[in-house]
Formats: structure tokens, sequence, C-alpha cells
């Protein structure tokens, strides 16, 4: 089982890229986020031509979260919105995906950016983690299998970053954010990727500006953090770095899409 997660950055605008990806890839299950659409806006026809089917937490102009499914999968919703924290907008959704032993929960989550240490948003972000940490708690039972995939808008460690000596203490890079995030961790979680990759300094996400991208200025903020269940059945993790380049003319995500390969349940 192939399972991914995608800050798309617009999924109006990113159409065309995403629909390449999915025919390239074939994932078979995928947490998009910052979608960017209503959900009467969303493109299921679009994404059905790639024999997909998609769960949708949208809303307009802003955030906006889904789940991708194989059209063959059984897909259904468990959880819709972050209980408490409905002021932020639509930055998650749980969905079950396939049968047997190899079904899974995967949510996809789009935490607040938090803009600034300084801005109003810093604390209420701060807020959020914390309110999704309780989530977790009530939701993700260590003993099953559960994925939560997205854009967390937090640089765990100095070598997820460029520059963590330049950054350290500003936003994605404060001991309050990291903290919340190891706390997820703490709580049964594993960061897939770090997992297969303990010292490996990868990055999923690059500025537009600068020439970021071909300077290696980035930082891992996109995640695919799992249950021990679904840790034990990983074979590799990968950033799909080749696809935040251009591919036949289109523009990609400031983010690369985060790909783990799971082994029969």
């Amino acid at each position: 089982m192939r399972i991914a997660t995608w800050n798309v950055n617009g999924i109006r605008a990113r159409l065309g890229f995403v629909q390449h990806w999915l025919r390239a890839r074939r994932p078979d299950a995928v947490a998009l986020q910052e979608l960017k659409v209503a959900e009467e806006a969303f493109p299921h026809e679009e994404i059905a031509a790639c024999a997909y089917r998609a769960l949708v937490l949208g809303q307009k102009g802003w955030n906006g979260v889904a789940v991708l499914a194989r059209e063959e999968l059984p897909a259904e919703i468990t959880a819709r919105g972050l209980s408490g924290q409905e002021d932020f907008g639509a930055r998650l959704l749980s969905a079950r995906v396939g049968e047997g032993a190899d079904a899974l929960e995967l949510a996809s989550v789009y935490v607040p950016n938090g803009k600034d240490v300084d801005h109003d948003d810093f604390p209420r972000k701060l807020a959020w983690l914390d309110a999704l940490a309780g989530f977790l708690d009530a939701h993700a039972d260590p003993a099953r299998p559960f994925v939560l995939g997205g854009d967390f808008n937090v640089v765990p460690a100095a070598i997820d970053s460029w520059n963590e000596a330049k950054l350290a203490g500003r936003i994605f890079h404060t001991d309050e954010e990291r903290k919340r995030f190891a706390r997820l961790l703490e709580g049964g979680l594993v960061d897939l990727f770090r997992r297969h990759h303990p010292e490996t300094a990868a990055f999923s996400w690059w500025d537009y500006r600068g020439g970021a991208f071909h300077r290696k200025q980035g930082l891992r903020i996109d995640f695919l953090l799992a249950t021990p269940p679904v840790a034990e059945r990983t074979a590799e993790v990968a950033i799909d770095r080749d696809w935040r380049k251009k591919v036949e003319g289109l523009t990609p995500s400031d983010h690369a899409p985060v790909v783990a390969e799971l082994s029969g349940g």
C-alpha cells in the first residue's frame, strides 16, 4: 500500500499537476491540504478521471483538506474538523480507507501557520496543536493502523531546517511549537521519514522566491506520522522532490509530496 501527504497550494491552480502525479505515482490513499475551494467547488470529476474518489472538508479561498482513495478502495469519513477550533477553518479530515488487513485510518491535517511569534495567531496556533493532541488521545488508538498526514508548519529539529542558526526562535522553529510536535510523538505516533532516514537533512517546502528550491533553502514541515502497526509495515519513505519541479510547463506547489510504501498487513 502506498500512502502520501501533499499540500497542493490550491487544488484548482494545481489540478493538472495533481492529475499528472496521481497517474505517475498511483498512491492508494493521499492526504491533501490547502485546497482553497468550497466543498461544492471541489473538482470531483477531474479526480475521478484519474480513478480516485475524494472525501473533502472545504473552505472558499482558504485552508481545506481532503483524503483521496483509489476508486476500488472503500473509504468513509470518520472525523470532520477539530472540535473547539472551528474559527481557524477547515483543517482536519479523517477517513478509513481499505478493508481487511490493509485497512487504515488516514487523517489529513493543515496546522495553522501562526504568521510570527509576536502575532496574535501564534498562541492560537499553539492552542490548535494542543487540541490536535487531544483529538489524537481520543481518536488514534496506538494499537490500530492510523496515519496523520499533513502540513504541520513546524520544524521539529535543527536537521529539518536549512539554517537553524539563523531561524532558531522564529516561527516554525520555536521551543513552544517543537514541544507540541514532540507531544504527538510521545502519544504514540512515529515520524515515518525520520524513522527510515535518521540523519538525512531533507526538506518538503521551499519558498517560491529567491531561488530557494535550487539553493536548497527549505524546511521539512510535511509529515506522515503513524501508529506502530503502520510504522512496522513501512518499507520506505521519501520526499517526492521531483514533483516540486515544473511538469509540462505546469507550476508546482511550494510543497513536495511525502510518500510511504507499506508492506501487507
